[in-house]
């Protein structure tokens, strides 16, 4: 695509900050793939290249909170097992949509974001007790997640760990770190299946990829030291913005 140097750039400048904060409250899907959309990338493109550079920042994340001790790889294989399957199923779905019809659903499916961040419970208000067998665990939210990440994915680094904490009780730290195996397991899978049927950009892809590496490990850095909390409202307004502005100006 014939993008300007100043949109590239803003693009790239998007990424650093996603991979930033993606890598403290999850959810930087929801800056970069709404920024691709505001470029003017076709859904499917957008979707592709956004997959692509949030698998490697997230890459960088996952190695990272890997390194410092806080992910155990053994008890979450049927997690990933079930996620790797729903994001198989989920990309190819998205795929099958018309470009117009995805292009109307990506607002409404924003704004439900929004709400969610705006409704959650606090992770401090979750049971400490497991209210599910990690079985159970892998078979419902693993999957589900798996799907709703190859199909959309933004919000998945917000709604996973919570999931963590309140249903299998994880500390937040923990289920932050293990939201990052998920998500690379979830993004990598999807982002194949879209670069083998040609949707990717390349020159957007490999920037944006360098951007968000920078900052999500300066990002996880911060939430194992500082915590999570005060990037939700920049999040919750940065997702409202976008979707009326896609609802009502594209």
């Amino acid at each position: 695509m014939d993008l300007s140097t100043v949109t590239q750039a803003s693009l790239v400048g998007v990424a650093f900050f996603a991979g930033l904060i993606s890598s403290i409250a999850g959810s930087g899907g929801i800056l970069t793939l709404p920024a691709l959309l505001w470029a003017g990338l076709p859904p499917l493109n957008a979707l592709a290249t956004n997959k692509v550079q949030s698998s490697i920042g997230t890459l960088s994340s996952a190695w990272n909170f890997f390194r410092q001790g806080h992910i155990d790889i053994k008890p979450l294989l049927p997690v990933l097992l079930m996620g790797f399957i729903g994001s198989v199923v989920g990309t190819l779905a998205v795929q099958q949509l018309d470009s117009e019809i995805l292009l109307k659903l990506i607002p409404f499916l924003l704004i439900a974001i929004a709400l969610y961040f705006l409704l959650m419970p606090k992770a401090s208000e979750a049971n400490p007790q497991p209210k599910i067998s990690q079985a159970w665990f892998a078979c419902t939210a693993g999957l589900g997640m798996g799907f709703y990440g190859g199909f959309f994915g933004p919000a998945m680094g917000s709604i996973f760990p919570f999931l963590l904490v309140w249903l299998v009780a994880r500390n937040l730290v923990t289920a932050t770190a293990e939201t990052k195996l998920m998500i690379l397991v979830v993004n990598g899978t999807s982002a194949l299946i879209f670069i083998a049927g040609g949707h990717v950009i390349w020159e957007l892809a490999i920037a944006m990829s360098i951007a968000q590496m920078i900052g999500a490990r300066l990002g996880s850095n911060l939430v194992m030291k500082r915590g999570s909390s005060f990037v939700q409202p920049i999040i919750t307004t940065v997702t409202l913005l976008m979707a009326i502005k896609l609802l009502f100006f594209t």
